[in-house]
């Protein structure tokens, strides 16, 4: 149970952060994008060469619908232009060093919202991906502003397998920019840093003074932290409750290991009922039973309902 002065103190927190947001906040990078103008400028400064000309679908923190027994995907910012070229933006703060990995899964579950039952391969040839990842550190180490992939031979450079996919990830951590001026700014944004000489950071600047000051959005921000604060207290309280039982029944250190497990399984299913999306959930796991990322994935894959 959360105590009201405790609810009061991190209200006060919440207000706080609220206030510190930065473009490497999911929560602020995903409400700065829904400005339609500001994403396209962004997507034709990152991929000039494909002329972007307008934006045709737009949606922040979308869910990829695969498979029900597949992993769940949402992403920050999923784009769809006049060409039905599909562009997934995200932004990546702390280095899981499972980057490729994540890339991979990426680009299959956005086929999964191109090709529906009965569709020909052919389809695909009609709807390029494009996965631009912004990362807060240099995943590759080789100090390079911007690392481009698509596939291509491994025997013949000039060879592409043409499958209209492509994955660019940039370093925010690079100091070299001039082959990537476009860029530079909103990279160095990231760090902080307006340059009042861009004209695409100033106007990023400006929406995010905007969105902190738009009560509407503050209050949806507040009621989201303070749901996610509650289930877990309630998801902390259930396990405490199912060890003691346990440990009355059959010992002490095997109650222990049943409360963090009950615990666990609560929190997780608090979360869900509040909508949180999997990479949050694993974050509230990390944070509050000490786990390594793989035991909370572990948890969460062993505890989510199919």
């Amino acid at each position: 149970m959360v105590t009201i002065d405790r609810r009061a103190k991190y209200i006060a927190q919440l207000e706080e952060k609220w206030q510190s947001l930065t473009i490497k906040d999911d929560t602020m990078f995903g409400m700065v994008m829904e400005n339609q103008d500001i994403c396209l400028e962004l997507l034709q400064r990152v991929l000039p060469e494909l002329n972007i000309q307008s934006i045709r679908r737009l949606e922040t923190q979308k869910e990829a619908s695969g498979p029900l027994s597949a992993r769940t995907v949402r992403f920050d910012v999923f784009v769809r232009d006049q060409q039905q070229r599909t562009f997934v933006i995200e932004m990546q703060v702390a280095n899981r060093h499972n980057l490729p990995y994540r890339l991979r899964y990426y680009q299959h579950q956005i086929d999964f919202d191109i090709l529906n039952v009965g569709d020909s391969y052919q389809k695909l040839a009609e709807y390029p991906t494009y996965v631009i990842m912004f990362c807060d550190f240099d995943y590759f180490q080789r100090g390079q502003v911007e690392y481009c992939f698509e596939n291509r031979s491994v025997k013949d450079d000039g060879l592409s397998l043409h499958d209209g996919r492509k994955i660019i990830v940039f370093n925010a951590k690079a100091t070299d920019f001039h082959d990537n001026i476009k860029v530079e700014g909103f990279l160095k944004l990231m760090n902080n840093q307006v340059d009042q000489r861009d004209e695409l950071v100033k106007r990023i600047d400006h929406e995010m003074r905007r969105i902190k000051e738009d009560p509407r959005r503050r209050h949806g921000f507040m009621k989201y932290e303070l749901d996610l604060m509650d289930a877990r207290a309630d998801g902390k309280a259930e396990g405490l409750k199912q060890g003691k039982v346990e440990g009355l029944k059959q010992g002490k250190a095997k109650g222990l290991k049943q409360g963090k497990e009950e615990g666990i399984s609560a929190t997780i299913q608090a979360l869900r009922n509040i909508n949180a999306h999997r990479d949050q959930i694993i974050e509230q796991l990390i944070q509050i039973y000490e786990l390594t990322p793989e035991r909370a994935q572990a948890y969460y894959d062993k505890y989510t309902v199919k």
